[in-house]
């Protein structure tokens, strides 16, 4: 096994792991507002967009992982001999797990600098550890930028790549109403807060702030991988 074919595992174990924990000894459902109590498990924790985001990564560093065992680990695959593992790879970590992935820590460390109430109460502290706050919240930054940086991958086209994208905000956005709408109550405290006009501008700056990172993480992968780029295009 090589250095990044054990990385990889031990990457994709950590997360399992974490996934695990989290669904076998975190129970935050006591919290839950009493009145509201009874219909709380609705979604369970897939609720949560840093679920499907860890989620995302886990199933994302698989696929790397996949790819050094059976697909293509070249820096620059020729065009031809590109295996599909590598091709999905190329096109899930700009589309999906980059741009997620600084969503979602971006976003909650954030609001926990505001106001930590709105999206981490100091309450469930110690049904919570750190440890796995930071795995959902911090580290997920950390991983997948590595990622940007010891990985070679050609962005797709800004039609592909913000769709979907895209698809997949909408997709969310349309789960959490569905949740509200059985439960009469948000996901999110922060939603509470707001009113009509203020809760589609905070979902508008959300929306703008995903497609913002998106084209963050495809001018980083041409900054980085400029040379390799430029040698990709002149193969053709």
């Amino acid at each position: 096994m090589g250095v990044k074919t054990f990385y990889y595992f031990a990457l994709v174990s950590y997360y399992y792991f974490a996934i695990y924990y989290d669904q076998k000894y975190v129970d935050l459902s006591r919290f839950a507002p009493e009145k509201y109590r009874g219909k709380e498990p609705f979604g369970g924790k897939l609720k949560y967009l840093t679920i499907w985001n860890v989620l995302l990564q886990s199933f994302f560093f698989t696929i790397c992982f996949l790819n050094e065992v059976i697909g293509t680990s070249d820096l620059i695959p020729p065009p031809k001999k590109t295996s599909l593992i590598r091709k999905f790879k190329d096109i899930l970590l700009p589309s999906l797990a980059f741009p997620l992935s600084m969503f979602v820590g971006l976003t909650f460390w954030a609001l926990y600098a505001i106001d930590r109430e709105l999206v981490f109460p100091k309450v469930i502290d110690p049904y919570f550890p750190s440890w796995l706050n930071h795995v959902m919240h911090t580290n997920i930054m950390i991983f997948i930028l590595i990622e940007m940086f010891t990985a070679f991958r050609k962005y797709p086209s800004r039609k592909i790549g913000l769709g979907i994208l895209t698809v997949f905000m909408l997709a969310y956005l349309g789960w959490i109403h569905v949740i509200h709408a059985y439960t009469n109550l948000w996901v999110y405290p922060v939603l509470d807060v707001l009113n009509l006009p203020g809760r589609v501008g905070f979902f508008l700056g959300l929306f703008c702030l995903s497609s913002g990172l998106y084209l963050l993480g495809e001018k980083l992968n041409a900054i980085v991988w400029r040379k390799q780029l430029s040698e990709k295009s002149k193969r053709k």
